[in-house]
């Protein structure tokens, strides 16, 4: 064939095949475009969602969540969880994935790491559920109870109904709260405390604060003038009360921290003798916190996922005690001062309360609103941490607190989740670190207040007691005066309710866990 009828068929010949390959890629091609792939459960209509809401309210340095149904066409929501900022989580309960699994991007990272979701349990309840970076469940709001995992490991859980508040911190108890009654425009509360079969009972004032409630203690009964005199003033002669009249030798908690807390030499005033007292007996709660915590994961088998450490131990043993860094003569001084300051305001408040014939009558209650938390008080910065706390550092990392750590409140008006910034004073092996600001709820504070002082009278209680005991001198006049408030009688069910509560959040962990 000659060349150039050569080069005109092998053009026809590719132009022929370009033809087909465009033919064929037409035919591949939808008349109209493809609806793009969802994850299960995901729907790109707008359809009414019946979304759980959220009423807070505060007892014990705790936030508790009520459960209320809305109707809403979003798709999100905001919660609080564990009394921290709110994050969101998925409106949708059970939404996508097998056996109630959040749907595929419902679980949203919260503050400090946390990832929150939503989980169907049994029956269609809606369980959320905040973990942490290394897989451990830090929370649960389900079946209108707050279930809270500690950093270092143990429980609370909270719960409100028809008025009636519990909060149990630990397997050895917690306490109920219930209304007591009404005087002057204000309301009282009765909280029975259960604590290892030991049953007793206090008294609150509840007062709101800029749309907040909060609950303040109330003494049951005040010593006369001459007690509080006796211990507010320098002793005449210097007292040496050592460990062994303490009766702390040979104890565990006192072996657990020895590096840490050095009691006074001698006493020259009650008020050192009260401080070393409110300082041993949260060092022995933070010890028997950290045992309980151990056996309650041990109890329910939670060993560290995949990859991750084990949990730090419960509490420091004495071959620990090179790395405590001790409590500072400083701090502590500043704890004997608000034991100070407190001597004083209860002497103030005995005398308005119970006024001596001829004195000035007590000032009128305060209208309602005007009262602000002890928490907030900027006269007041100083406070001992009562009970196990998670907080969250100013780089967004969480870090727990335990029994007798203490902070200095930076700031006065807390942010619209109700926190403040604070200083870590004093801490122990484990806790966040001293020197550290971090975010602290006001709630929280004022449960350590009210701990604080609820301490002091048990202290003023034991050196009435021991008044010319074990070398103490004989203070001059032990009598007591009736309180603002009698002290309300315990409350005959509190421990049948507590173990109730822990039944119910064992039922519903399990269930949690099951949804996995």
């Amino acid at each position: 064939m000659p060349r150039k009828e050569f080069r005109k068929t092998s053009i026809a010949f590719l132009a022929l095949i370009v033809a087909s390959a465009l033919a064929w890629a037409d035919n591949k091609k939808p008349s109209t475009p493809a609806k793009p792939s969802t994850p299960a459960k995901t729907t790109t209509t707008t359809h009414t969602t019946t979304s759980t809401t959220h009423t807070t309210t505060s007892t014990a340095g705790h936030t508790t969540t009520t459960a209320g149904h809305t109707t809403t066409t979003t798709t999100h929501t905001t919660s609080t969880v564990g009394g921290r900022p709110g994050s969101t989580m998925s409106a949708r309960p059970g939404g996508g994935g097998a056996a109630g699994h959040p749907a595929a991007g419902g679980a949203v990272r919260g503050p400090a790491g946390r990832m929150t979701s939503t989980r169907t349990l049994p029956g269609g309840r809606t369980a959320t559920v905040s973990t942490r970076a290394n897989g451990r469940v830090a929370s649960i709001h389900a079946n209108g109870m707050d279930i809270n995992h500690g950093i270092h490991g143990g429980r609370t859980i909270r719960s409100e109904r028809n008025g009636r508040v519990i909060v149990n911190d630990g397997r050895r108890g917690g306490f109920v709260q219930r209304p007591y009654f009404n005087r002057g425009g204000r309301s009282y509360y009765a909280r029975t405390y259960v604590r290892d079969g030991h049953v007793y009972s206090r008294a609150y004032r509840g007062y709101d604060y800029r749309g907040y409630h909060y609950y303040g203690y109330v003494p049951g009964r005040f010593y006369h003038p001459g007690f509080y005199g006796w211990a507010y003033n320098p002793w005449i002669h210097p007292v040496y009360y050592g460990p062994a009249a303490w009766g702390w030798v040979g104890t565990p908690w006192f072996a657990a921290y020895p590096g840490w807390f050095t009691p006074y030499p001698v006493y020259a005033t009650a008020g050192l003798w009260l401080t070393d007292y409110m300082i041993a007996s949260n060092m022995q709660a933070a010890y028997q916190a950290g045992v309980e915590a151990g056996q309650q994961q041990a109890m329910a088998g939670q060993a560290p996922p995949p990859g991750q450490a084990a949990p730090p131990p419960p509490a420091p043993g004495p071959a620990d005690a090179t790395t405590q860094q001790p409590l500072s003569p400083e701090v502590k001084q500043a704890i004997a001062d608000e034991v100070q300051a407190q001597l004083a305001a209860e002497r103030a408040s005995a005398a308005q309360t119970n006024p001596q014939p001829g004195a000035p009558a007590a000032p009128a209650p305060a209208p309602a609103g005007a009262d602000v938390p002890d928490a907030l008080n900027p006269s007041e910065r100083v406070f001992v941490v009562a009970t196990a706390l998670d907080v969250t550092t100013g780089g967004n990392q969480e870090c727990g607190l335990t029994s007798g750590d203490v902070l200095m409140r930076l700031t006065d008006s807390p942010d619209a989740n109700q926190n403040v910034n604070a200083s870590v004073q004093s801490s122990k092996k484990g806790d966040c670190a001293a020197g550290q600001t971090v975010t602290v709820g006001v709630n929280d504070l004022q449960e350590m207040h009210n701990h604080f002082h609820e301490q002091m009278d048990s202290g003023m209680d034991k050196l009435a007691s021991n008044s010319g005991k074990n070398g103490l001198p004989a203070a001059p006049d032990t009598g007591t005066t009736a309180g603002e408030v009698p002290t309300p009688p315990p409350d005959s069910g509190a421990a049948d309710q507590l173990q109730q509560q822990q039944q119910q959040a064992d039922q519903t962990e399990a269930q949690v866990q099951q949804q996995q």
